[in-house]
């Protein structure tokens, strides 16, 4: 991998690792458009620990608010709305660990990965963004959550394993739905991706382990770098102007991503 491969990679996975575009859909582009080769395990590893890096240097405050008062409940100090919110994200990640074992188990999640299913997942489930956008009440704040509300936006959150679906897409979908406003279902949405990132990070840190083939660490610690940085950015803009924006662009994108994906799979 050379050094454009990894910038633009790296880019690309934190940039959309939190925005509602799906980011299997811009990776596989390179590789279909350029010719690019697969970037590894390894890189996969690496740009993982940028992206969690960010979410979780962003959200740092909120982190050690939530898990101060977490360990406080535990301890009999009483229940707070950050204690429940931390109870919520434990409960909330379970459905997409469940689902990711299971479509592991019955080799469903390599399959999926065809230009031909991240092309109707980008344009199917753009389309629900943009109806629950338009639709949704938002008027609720986050600390109004309800256990029920994080529970319906965990499952959503595990039909993001499906390709193309995007994991922050379906959950601020499910969050504007259950009339969420759209600066709570965003910020959820990030919070819900803190377990899940480190846990498919640990997944793939585990099976690097047992990897034989050699590693560039000056490419690896590149794309962990660039993914953080540009994560960083990417969620700071995006929780400033959301409510000022709203969803559609990302939308009218989805929609052009999915004819572009179509026009490659035909082409």
């Amino acid at each position: 991998m050379d050094f454009l491969q990894m910038f633009v990679l790296a880019l690309i996975q934190g940039i959309t690792e939190f925005l509602p575009v799906s980011s299997s859909g811009h990776l596989i582009l390179p590789a279909q458009l350029l010719g690019w080769s697969d970037q590894g395990l390894a890189f996969d590893v690496a740009v993982h620990i940028g992206t969690l890096a960010a979410v979780i240097g962003y959200f740092r405050n909120d982190i050690f608010r939530i898990a101060i008062d977490w360990l406080g409940s535990l301890v009999g100090k009483g229940s707070t709305f950050n204690s429940r919110l931390g109870w919520y994200l434990i409960f909330a990640t379970i459905p997409a660990v469940a689902f990711g074992f299971a479509l592991k188990a019955i080799g469903l999640d390599e399959v999926m990965r065809t230009i031909g299913v991240i092309a109707g997942t980008t344009l199917i489930f753009g389309a629900l963004l943009g109806w629950a956008d338009l639709k949704g009440r938002r008027i609720q704040p986050l600390e109004k959550l309800t256990f029920r509300q994080a529970m319906i936006i965990g499952f959503a959150q595990a039909i993001a394993l499906i390709p193309g679906t995007s994991r922050s897409g379906i959950t601020m979908t499910a969050g504007l739905m259950l009339g969420l406003t759209r600066e709570a279902a965003a910020r959820f949405s990030f919070l819900l991706s803190i377990p899940v990132i480190l846990g498919a990070g640990s997944l793939l840190t585990l099976d690097l382990i047992k990897d034989t083939a050699p590693v560039d660490w000056s490419v690896l610690v590149g794309g962990a770098l660039v993914a953080a940085v540009s994560a960083w950015i990417c969620i700071h803009y995006f929780l400033a102007f959301i409510n000022r924006i709203g969803l559609m662009p990302f939308v009218i994108y989805r929609f052009c991503l999915g004819a572009v994906l179509l026009w490659v799979m035909l082409g």
